[in-house]
């Protein structure tokens, strides 16, 4: 392993240290391993930054807007509430200035209760990624609940799929894997 890869992950479960956080750190590491890198993750657990009421110990919002520019993958995580990501996850979207993940290489991903919810990803949440200038260059990662005690092989799967994807926009991206900000 030669570089550093910074990958953040942003979870939008109003839960703490949930199934969908785990789902998120989880396939940061998965792409880590997958392009040979040593990786460098960083979680945000949204529910730490809006509804303890604690001191959130990543640092509040301007850090975690400041970690996201300056990393290199960014993962958006969400459990699908009512046919939708959450209000957590809308909440601090909105919060984020126009172009705020501008060539920010992002990967969304839902964890759904039912299969009827797999393209809430694709047909939500990506548009407003892109509406904040986040680049989507591989498919959402989507899995139903009852597919999580299968994470590794799930992850294994969606990795091969799409990892020269993700591999190429990293390249063309804003800078090389590991390059500091």
């Amino acid at each position: 392993m030669t570089a550093n890869l910074n990958v953040t992950t942003v979870v939008g479960n109003p839960k703490r240290l949930s199934r969908t956080l785990t789902t998120a750190e989880a396939l940061a590491a998965a792409i880590a391993a997958g392009l040979g890198t040593e990786p460098r993750a960083e979680s945000v657990d949204l529910a730490e930054l809006y509804l303890t009421g604690l001191e959130p110990p990543h640092g509040g919002f301007e850090r975690l807007l400041g970690q996201i520019r300056s990393g290199d993958v960014l993962i958006v995580a969400t459990p699908v509430y009512k046919g939708s990501y959450t209000g957590l996850l809308k909440l601090f979207l909105d919060q984020l200035p126009p172009k705020a993940l501008e060539g920010t290489v992002t990967v969304p991903v839902t964890v759904a209760a039912s299969r009827e919810h797999r393209l809430l990803a694709d047909l939500h949440l990506r548009p407003v990624l892109a509406e904040l200038g986040a680049k989507t260059p591989v498919p959402s990662l989507t899995l139903v609940e009852g597919e999580l005690p299968e994470l590794d092989a799930r992850l294994g799967a969606w990795t091969e799929a799409h990892l020269a994807d993700l591999a190429d926009a990293l390249a063309f991206g804003r800078r090389p894997i590991g390059a500091s900000a």
